[in-house]
């Protein structure tokens, strides 16, 4: 287990200082609190005693004003604990994935076909999210629990010695015991918690994507039941959870009741009358102790399963790997070799590309044509090195793509993809994926090639919110806010899957009008389905 969560305890070192802090503060809350009930405790006791002895001096002004200090530190401490802590956890939180994102990035295609994307979403939301539990829930209730048990034998050893040994090794018997057995007692059900949330999370994604295709089958009944059963089955392990964490909070009572009469007794052979509450709420407020420690190891199965799937990934080591300084490469314009390339999916039997051969002119326009699986998008991620041929070299002005370092190779190249992406964003972030130093004026100048200044008509202008997915666009608008990115990424290599894929006639005709004007000086590769009465290409390739 701790080999599993070493990783992510190692991460505190990039905020030591802010959570020795928060530990500070944690310790002086919990201080204060324990003080003020037991302070509350031996003043009400001593004024008692001294009204039944007669006497007519006391000095309650010490205690009063003590009682209303701890109340104060104890509120404040506990305000800023909350502050600190959390804004430590959240920036844990925010450096995880940030890691998994680097992490995720430079995979493979071949390597994130593994994965479903609701299941990488849910590692990279859910899961780390569990890991929140490592620091707030689990370290630092420890370190604060043992600070103040040795601060209550350090000051309880000054007025009795023994009740300060019998307190003391209760609550250090009781701090290693109850985490144990409640740990071992959820651990299993914390792992099927984290696969159900997986599951029910990539069900549920699937369920809403698919409402089509399930609905023209006659399968949704079946397999929203299937959905029900597993809500179900999570919800009552959830309740199981819930009974775990009663239950440890029972055992803490039983503990504090246990640990009280026996202080009480000790004390009252003693006759330290006047301590007795004393020791008697220093009992009591040892609860606030224990409290978040039992209920919180029920949770350290769910994250040790939610590490053990992020350590999946932050194990991984790309499979496509790049040169740290690759050979220069003359970025005026690119001349594209392919040589005896095979490729074949893996999994598969059969070769999509064997032995393909391809030679492309500076600035020459290639169509691509072919039947559906013959292999014309994965040309196109050969030469992206999304994937890596078997067999066969790639060169870009006769320099192998594996000599080239990543930067390079991104900036020699454009591409328009079959499937633009749209963030819920606005238009001017939107552009700025295709080049991120692009200016306003660069934008509106683009906007214009593409045809689409009518956009920058609205109020908004550059920062109209286009909304999820791009709703308030046609596919169009949105095939030209691809070919906008790539003309702001100014590269000498344009690759184009399916432009005018789902266009009607006019709008395809003028994507390709389009697509003549802006990359007339470029060296450009199209796959298409067909071939449209306006000359686009010097050459077409059929697969």
């Amino acid at each position: 287990m701790l080999k599993i969560l070493l990783p992510y305890l190692k991460i505190y070192r990039h905020y030591f200082w802010q959570i020795v802090l928060g530990l500070t503060l944690s310790i002086i809350t919990l201080a204060a609190s324990v003080f003020l009930l037991s302070l509350s405790g031996w003043f009400l006791a001593s004024t008692a005693v001294a009204g039944l002895a007669g006497l007519y001096t006391f000095n309650y002004m010490l205690p009063a004003a003590g009682v209303r200090g701890a109340a104060i530190v104890r509120t404040a401490a506990r305000y800023f604990e909350r502050l600190v802590d959390h804004d430590a956890t959240f920036k844990i939180l925010t450096y995880l994935r940030t890691l998994a994102f680097k992490k995720i990035l430079p995979l493979s295609a071949g390597q994130l076909d593994r994965y479903q994307k609701a299941d990488l979403l849910n590692r990279f939301i859910a899961d780390i999210d569990h890991l929140d539990h490592l620091y707030l829930k689990l370290f630092s209730p420890i370190v604060t629990a043992l600070a103040i048990i040795a601060l209550l034998f350090v000051g309880l050893s000054f007025i009795d010695r023994e009740i300060a040994l019998v307190i003391t090794a209760i609550l250090t018997l009781s701090l290693i015991t109850l985490p144990t057995l409640f740990y071992q007692a959820g651990k299993q059900l914390g792992i099927e918690l984290a696969a159900q949330q997986r599951d029910y999370r990539q069900k549920l994604i699937n369920y809403l994507d698919g409402q089509a295709e399930l609905t023209l089958f006659n399968a949704r009944e079946k397999y929203r039941k299937q959905l029900d059963q597993l809500e179900s089955a999570w919800l009552a392990n959830q309740q199981r959870q819930s009974s775990l964490m009663g239950l440890s909070t029972a055992f803490i009572i039983i503990i504090i009741g246990i640990l009280t009469l026996l202080v009480l007794g000790l004390a009252t052979l003693h006759d330290a009358t006047p301590l007795v509450a004393l020791f008697l709420f220093v009992a009591l407020s040892s609860a606030e102790i224990l409290a978040p420690i039992a209920g919180s190891f029920i949770f350290l199965g769910q994250v040790v399963a939610s590490a053990k799937r992020t350590n999946e990934i932050f194990n991984q080591q790309p499979a496509i790997t790049f040169v740290n300084h690759g050979a220069k490469l003359d970025l005026s314009a690119i001349t594209l070799n392919l040589e005896n390339i095979t490729f074949s999916y893996p999994n598969q039997p059969f070769a999509v590309l064997r032995d393909f051969s391809l030679n492309v002119n500076a600035g020459e326009h290639i169509g691509i044509i072919g039947k559906t699986g013959c292999g014309k998008s994965t040309l196109l991620s050969l030469i992206t090195r999304e994937w890596e041929p078997k067999k066969g070299k790639i060169l870009f002005n006769g320099i192998s793509i594996n000599d080239l370092d990543e930067a390079t190779l991104r900036q020699s190249m454009a591409v328009v993809p079959q499937v633009i992406t749209i963030f819920s964003d606005t238009l001017r972030n939107n552009l700025l994926l295709g080049n991120p130093n692009a200016s306003d004026e660069s934008l509106i100048e683009v906007l214009k090639e593409v045809e689409l200044d009518k956009l920058l008509t609205s109020e908004e202008g550059l920062d109209l919110w286009l909304g999820s997915s791009g709703r308030t666009l046609s596919g169009g608008e949105m095939r030209r806010i691809g070919i906008a990115r790539a003309l702001l990424h100014d590269a000498p290599l344009v690759l184009m899957d399916e432009p005018t894929e789902s266009l009607d006639s006019a709008t395809e005709q003028q994507i390709i009008k389009l697509i003549k004007q802006t990359c007339a000086k470029k060296t450009v590769l199209i796959v298409t389905h067909r071939l449209t009465e306006e000359p686009l290409f010097d050459r077409v390739i059929a697969l």
